[in-house]
């Protein structure tokens, strides 16, 4: 079979550390493995024609409903990732499969309206929501795959999709695939975030602290290129020397990263600008929130079977996470928005 010649490929080329797809954990529901594409490249295909993964191309990354074509979007974001990651895992060898497939699902589980969506629901729910947990929930209930809930992928995906979010945090991905896009995510928002402010004319390029540009680069293509070289240069050499099991860009390199992170939450994502579509967008999702709580009837029939199955709430919870920004504005403005029933003037006939 051509898969067991790819696995075969892995086994001899690939670094020692690397994930093989031959050596994997497995799925919950055992499948007869395909002829030619090893169970990553399947995930890979399942994610990208996945539902939840075309709806990111309407959801929010940091601006809600910019004008223009060119800021971001959540699949803009995904993919930006995925590059990164594989130019990153191409360095070190690792496995540029269970790469990509961790990096188009890592965020299948974000809210409408980014963070502001996360946090809404996060303090209505009874328990807590975090997008990359809700990610799982995504990928193995609410989206259907062969007449059952879930994509039933491999462990090793959800493992990363599970791990890739979050900065300083103990707990870390399993593979070292999945560590690359726990990285890669950062390296990508804080850089092409920076991007969109200065075209949105929230920042100029002077306002970022020199010390992080003489170091990371004073244009975008610059930065992102510091990070990735010096990444794949650091990490081999952990590797080579048996320091860890980590990929992570030198101390340096790291600290003018976190730094630009912080620089973007004190001046970006925490200002003025940002704070007041934050207002309006979790007022919109505590609206429906609240509105389907009480009328579940109201939502498909996917989701009124998980409400007979695991509570309203959860229901909830999947349906409001899962719109696009333009679907819940939308529905909103179907429940709360007065619609006239009277005929347009221009279609009556004119009084005499």
């Amino acid at each position: 079979m051509i898969r067991n010649e790819i696995e075969q490929r892995e086994r001899a080329m690939l670094h020692p550390l690397a994930t093989r797809s031959d050596s994997s954990q497995g799925r919950s529901i055992a499948e007869e493995p395909d002829p030619i594409r090893t169970c990553f490249m399947v995930d890979r295909d399942r994610v990208i024609h996945s539902k939840s993964f075309r709806r990111l191309k309407h959801k929010t990354q940091v601006f809600i409903a910019p004008p223009g074509d060119h800021y971001r979007t959540r699949l803009t974001h995904t993919l930006e990732v995925n590059q990164i990651a594989k130019t990153i895992g191409a360095g070190l060898n690792l496995n540029l499969d269970l790469i990509e497939a961790i990096a188009l699902a890592h965020d299948v589980g974000h809210t409408p309206f980014a963070h502001a969506g996360e946090q809404i629901l996060d303090e209505l729910v009874s328990g807590h929501f975090r997008h990359n947990e809700n990610s799982i929930r995504v990928l193995t209930r609410v989206e259907q795959h062969k007449d059952r809930s879930g994509l039933n992928l491999s462990e090793e995906v959800l493992d990363g999709v599970l791990h890739h979010s979050g900065y300083g945090e103990n707990v870390s991905a399993a593979t070292l695939e999945g560590q690359v896009i726990r990285l890669s995510d950062k390296i990508a928002y804080v850089q092409h975030d920076i991007d969109d402010s200065i075209r949105a004319g929230l920042l100029v390029l002077e306002q970022i602290p020199r010390e992080y540009r003489e170091i990371l680069g004073d244009t975008l293509s610059k930065r992102i290129a510091t990070l990735v070289t010096d990444t794949i240069h650091y990490s081999r050499r952990l590797l080579e020397e048996g320091s860890g099991f980590s990929v992570e860009p030198s101390p340096e390199i790291e600290k003018a990263l976190l730094g630009l992170r912080e620089f973007m939450f004190e001046n970006v994502y925490r200002g003025s600008v940002c704070l007041a579509e934050r207002r309006r967008a979790m007022f919109i999702i505590e609206q429906l929130f609240g509105y389907y709580m009480k009328h579940p009837g109201r939502m498909s029939m996917l989701y009124q079977q998980i409400a007979d199955e695991e509570g309203v709430e959860a229901a909830v919870v999947d349906y409001i996470s899962g719109m696009s920004d333009d679907y819940c504005i939308a529905v909103f403005e179907d429940i709360y928005i007065p619609h006239s029933h009277v005929p347009f003037p221009s279609t009556l006939k004119e009084e005499i």
